[in-house]
């Protein structure tokens, strides 16, 4: 299954357009995005046997795929390349963070540069289905509503301001969270844990690897999340970036107004988002 929205109206993607799901599903679906983890197993029940019929709606208007969550986790140094590229140590831990829900936006969102020192980080990005606390690896994969692709967009000064590293102020710009195209439930993926995920720069492939490479699993990075505080059904997990960010470069590549950055992964689709000057950009900015 894969779910999207379109004019704030959840819909069914099937190939190249939608159907609404509510009208599809005579109403027994509502159609706002705030109450699809409301009625998850119901929807997943109607579309393993609906036959949805109704307007084909054309792909250009999605939105992001998600309502906006209550909670965003993100990793570090979880791609083996990326923590070489960086010359830190391979963490026995997944190094957890969060990234602040107003900086979510949908596929073809614009990212709005602060600054001259803006990274991109492309990643698998996890939506929970339901209520996870103190789940088991064995487990967690059954607690996941469905996989998507995001950009932990990553302002790097501020990001590595002060005697502590300041990563949720870095990666929370507006803008700094594109994802999408829609929602993708595990069981229409041949193996969710093995995704090639990657990204361009104005046509340049920057990053390109598999999930599969990841240092700590999805099913793990559930665990040990669901270990501390309970996922709730909404909930995102950024699920860590493979080597090639821009400033681990030499030189170091940053973003700048007129750029596109592309981003996929295998089975979901891709994202492809307008870098501009965000208000208080200058080219003066160091």
């Amino acid at each position: 299954m894969r779910i999207g929205i379109i004019d704030n109206r959840l819909v069914l993607v099937d190939g190249e357009s939608a159907v609404d799901i509510e009208r599809a599903s005579n109403g027994r679906i509502p159609a706002a995005p705030a109450g699809l983890f409301d009625v998850w197993d119901t929807l997943v029940e109607w579309a393993a046997t609906a036959a949805p019929g109704g307007e084909q709606l054309p792909l250009d208007r999605l939105q992001l795929p998600v309502p906006p969550p209550r909670q965003v986790f993100a990793v570090g140094a979880n791609y083996r390349e990326h923590v070489e590229e960086a010359k830190v140590a391979l963490p026995e831990a997944p190094l957890i963070f969060t990234k602040f829900p107003s900086c979510l936006t949908g596929p073809d969102d614009a990212i709005p540069l602060p600054s001259r020192h803006v990274d991109w980080e492309v990643e698998l990005v996890v939506v929970m289905g339901r209520r996870a606390e103190r789940v088991a690896e064995r487990d967690a994969w059954r607690h996941v509503a469905g996989l998507t692709v995001g950009q932990d967009i990553s302002e790097r000064a501020v990001q590595m301001a002060g005697p502590a590293p300041q990563f949720s102020m870095g990666k929370s710009f507006p803008g700094f969270g594109p994802m999408g195209p829609v929602l993708v439930t595990p069981d229409a993926l041949e193996d969710p844990d093995d995704l090639e995920i990657g990204c361009t720069l104005n046509g340049r492939v920057m990053q390109k690897s598999r999930t599969s490479t990841m240092v700590h699993s999805v099913a793990e990075l559930i665990a040990r999340i669901s270990a501390v505080c309970p996922l709730l059904p909404g909930d995102v997990i950024f699920t860590g970036t493979p080597g090639g960010v821009g400033a681990l470069r030499n030189p170091s590549v940053f973003l700048k107004p007129g750029d596109t950055l592309v981003s996929w992964a295998t089975g979901i689709g891709e994202l492809r988002n307008p870098v501009t000057a965000g208000p208080d950009y200058s080219d003066e900015n160091k």
